[in-house]
């Protein structure tokens, strides 16, 4: 089933609805959709580089608009749908853990995390669960969200379909490397100012 939903992306990407498809992919996976938009954003982009910083900004968009969907799931709604997406996860055990963590470290679990293909709903949900503040969700959301899909976008945009298989093949340790700088550059900026 799932290879069946890639290829109907796929296809999907090149069509005249693109951009509103990215838009759905987008909001759905981050709150209870399996496949990240990149399936769709990587041929999008390649198609037309001239259109990358709009097809992140939409990738951006509703992606953090999705987010507040997961948040609204984990908070309102957790036993009724939280526990069985989390569960086709495998995430449902560490629940309590990973909420807990939340409630301490919040913005920087969603920063660094939130840039990477991890499920973004898992941390959506968890957020909703933990009750984490809305206004520091949403910002830590934006960040992390516009970090990973214009570092796509621009990649792309830079090195065209050289770099489509090396970030198909090594997104998380490519945004692994750009999270750990962004937080040792605001570690840095704590600790000497």
């Amino acid at each position: 089933m799932l290879q069946n939903t890639y290829q109907w992306l796929m296809r999907l990407s090149a069509s005249p609805n693109a951009p509103l498809a990215l838009a759905a992919v987008s909001f759905a996976e981050s709150s209870f959709f399996p496949i990240p938009p990149d399936v769709m954003l990587v041929p999008m982009v390649l198609a037309d580089r001239t259109k990358a910083w709009r097809y992140a900004a939409i990738a951006t968009v509703s992606s953090v608009i999705g987010g507040l969907a997961g948040y609204a799931i984990g908070y309102f709604l957790l036993e009724a749908v939280g526990k069985p997406i989390l569960a086709f996860y495998g995430k449902t055990d560490s629940l309590v853990t990973f909420s807990k963590a939340f409630a301490d470290y919040g913005f920087w679990i969603l920063l660094t995390k939130g840039m990477t293909p991890i499920p973004y709903k898992v941390l959506t949900i968890a957020a909703g669960v933990a009750q984490m503040n809305l206004g520091v969700f949403v910002g830590a959301s934006i960040i992390a969200r516009s970090m990973r899909f214009f570092l796509v976008a621009g990649l792309l945009y830079f090195f065209g379909d050289r770099i489509r298989e090396f970030i198909e093949k090594r997104l998380i340790l490519v945004t692994s490397v750009i999270a750990v700088s962004v937080i040792g550059g605001f570690v840095a900026l704590k600790l000497f100012l």
